[in-house]
């Protein structure tokens, strides 16, 4: 019954997706036919922008963030397909991705080819991240086509690739700063600072610093089942201090060194949950203290022989106050310190010129401690090896890997979880049935184990959590073609997916804590549909559209005799749609983006009975006009965003109202 039931969605989102696959057809063919009429015309054409990958991959560089309206990293990432952004409201507010409802754990985030961790919580706050200093941002469904990198990164079901801006300097021209304000609704002052410096023809280093300032504050109205009452959001203001340094070596012989430092501090408050007819709680503060160090060195043989050895060493502190908190003492003080230590080397060879196999080796120690009575103090060594090949035949791909995962947990008190041993194989392939399209397929396997908080923290502690294994299949295909009329090129993506999760662990906030438990089985389908072109509009004019849309079925399918069997998963909405639209002139560009998610359940149960069962859809549109050009002969670039036009009054995360109509207006020069 399970299987056919299995099929059956399976079937209806490819129909699905070959219906919207077929709406898409007149756009090509509108761009085939005018292409013809316009051949006499002396024009000059784009190269269709698309990132070379045979799995599933979706790029935005640093001059296509403000398109989407963006402030950080978070914000990029919701104009991608099958990324979901559980956000808890304003400037301070954390902000985690899901992608393909796998959960925000089975996503790895790389800063320059190194992962950023935390095994407290297993879940990175984008929203901390600046996009002042990126130069780039990577989702990779499954994992990156590139062979050389650390067994890490092929530890996760989906990959976030983020990379910063290198220094791009000569002798002539040896140093370049950059300098800017953004400032905005809710008080955000956030001044920032790019200093990239040439030491020699060699050696070249960079430092970024910025500071973020907000009150935090803003209206909201929660709905009571018959009318709206208006509240406002307090005790949310945020202060953080960020600097980050980076050395870089660049040899003669190919060879690439990186020395990287980060600091990172921020003092939130965090506002109470939104209660109706009950003011919400003011007082609870979080502090953190994050730091690193990472180096990372490269080198590649005429022979084909090719190696990295990347190490790194964090230390992140958290500091939590409950002023408010019902127990004897009459309040709640945790504090938390994890260090990381990591060390990977790889190896990738060429044994001929289409076939490359390589081999990688991690080892991660993770400790926690923390200033609680009977506190486990959790250390947990992962030693990660894996060995991979890429195989090319004419227009055939192949590639595999097999990774072996073995991690060994201890404590100071208390039972723990046992050894793990587990083989994940990854399978992928890609097809050129001509020059534009291309077919691609994977299979994954991947398992995570739960996360410090999850076995240890005092208010949800559920050792026997098992861990959670999943296995995703995706087809999919990619049309990809520059032309010379008036569209410049155009470029269709379209995959479907099938995931089944065993023993997958939920985790669903509530006012205080949240609670965590495995569900037995859980299975997804869905479909992730892109469609983006650029145009000339007549004149210097230029447009750009870009749609993305994703269908997502995240069921529990533990037992059929429960009410809550085939029901969709907790904060998995059904329906994304992302629609990003502007036009250019001469440095002005003026863009609009338009985000829709379906409503959303945050239990099991998934009843629409009553208004407070479920998280209603949403629509929310961002408008944005930027600048660039040049003031006293200096680069400059001015913008201004209005987020959320029309005023939506909704939820990300239940009884966490977001805000309303915004505005930000932003200063930039290079000297």
């Amino acid at each position: 019954m399970k299987t056919a039931v299995t099929i059956k969605y399976f079937i209806l989102t490819a129909k699905r997706t070959t219906v919207m696959l077929l709406a898409l057809l007149p756009f090509y063919a509108a761009a085939q036919q005018d292409t013809t009429k316009l051949r006499q015309v002396t024009i000059s054409t784009s190269r269709a922008e698309l990132l070379k990958s045979i799995t599933p991959a979706q790029q935005l560089n640093s001059s296509q963030f403000i398109r989407y309206s963006a402030f950080n990293v978070a914000d990029a990432l919701r104009g991608f397909s099958g990324v979901n952004v559980k956000d808890y409201g304003g400037v301070g507010g954390l902000k985690t991705v899901s992608v393909r409802g796998l959960g925000a754990n089975h996503t790895a985030v790389l800063l320059d080819g190194i992962q950023i961790s935390d095994a407290e919580n297993g879940q990175i706050d984008l929203g901390k991240f600046n996009l002042n200093n990126v130069q780039s941002i990577t989702l990779f469904n499954g994992q990156s086509p590139d062979l050389l990198i650390p067994a890490r990164s092929f530890a996760s079901a989906s990959v976030i690739a983020i990379n910063t801006t290198k220094p791009a300097l000569t002798s002539e021209k040896p140093y370049r700063i950059t300098m800017g304000l953004i400032a905005g609704s809710f008080g955000l002052i956030n001044p920032y600072l790019q200093w990239q410096q040439r030491l020699s023809n060699k050696w070249s280093f960079i430092v970024n610093t910025n500071t973020t300032n907000a009150n935090g504050k803003y209206k909201y109205l929660t709905y009571n089942g018959s009318d709206y009452a208006e509240g406002e959001r307090l005790g949310a203001a945020v202060r953080t201090q960020q600097v980050d340094g980076a050395l870089y070596f660049n040899g003669n012989d190919s060879s690439k060194f990186n020395f990287r430092v980060n600091y990172y501090h921020a003092d939130r408050g965090l506002p109470g949950a939104a209660l109706l007819y009950v003011p919400p709680q003011q007082g609870q503060r979080l502090w953190n203290n994050d730091f690193f160090a990472q180096a990372g060195y490269q080198k590649k043989w005429d022979n084909g022989l090719r190696i990295m050895l990347n190490a790194k060493y964090a230390n992140s502190y958290l500091h939590y106050l409950d002023p408010n908190f019902k127990n004897t003492l009459g309040y709640l003080d945790q504090q938390f310190r994890q260090h990381e230590y990591y060390q990977s080397a790889a190896v990738a060879y060429m044994l001929a010129k289409n076939w490359e196999i390589s081999y990688a080796a991690d080892i991660v120690i993770n400790s926690m401690t923390a200033n609680l009575p009977s506190f486990k103090y959790p250390t947990r060594t992962t030693v990660l090896n894996v060995i991979a090949s890429n195989f090319k035949a004419g227009s055939f791909t192949l590639q595999g890997s097999l990774l072996n995962t073995n991690l060994v947990e201890s404590v100071a008190t208390g039972t723990t979880i046992p050894h793990r041993n587990v083989f994940s194989p990854t399978l992928v392939a890609s097809f050129k049935l001509s020059e534009p399209l291309m077919l691609r397929a994977f299979y994954k396997s991947i398992f995570r184990v739960p996360t410090f908080n999850e076995l240890y923290y005092n208010f949800i502690t559920n050792t026997k959590l098992k861990p959670e294994f999943a296995h995703q299949y995706n087809v999919g295909a990619v049309y990809n073609k520059g032309l010379k009329g008036i569209l410049d090129y155009i470029t269709l993506t379209t995959d479907v997916y099938y995931n089944r999760v065993t023993d997958k662990i939920i985790y669903t906030p509530n006012v205080y804590a949240g609670s965590v438990f495995n569900i037995a089985k859980a299975e997804g389908l869905g479909a992730d549909v892109g469609i983006r072109t650029e145009g000339k509009l007549g004149g210097a004019y230029k447009g750009i559209i870009a749609i993305n849309y994703s269908y997502q079925r995240a069921m529990n399918i533990s037992d059929p005799e429960t009410s809550t069997y085939q029901n969709q998963l907790p904060y998995t909405p059904r329906h994304l749609l992302n629609v990003n639209a502007g036009v250019s002139k001469n440095g002005w560009g003026l863009y609009y983006n338009q985000m829709y998610s379906s409503l959303r359940f945050y239990n099991n149960n998934n009843s629409t009975a009553t208004f407070d069962e479920y998280l209603p859809a949403y629509a929310l549109a961002d408008v944005s006009l930027i600048y660039k050009g040049k003031f006293s002969s200096l680069p400059v670039v001015l913008s201004a965003v209005v987020n959320n036009v029309f005023d939506q009054n909704y939820v990300v995360v239940r009884r966490y109202p977001m805000p309303g109509r915004s505005f930000r207006i932003s200063f930039q020069i290079t000297i």
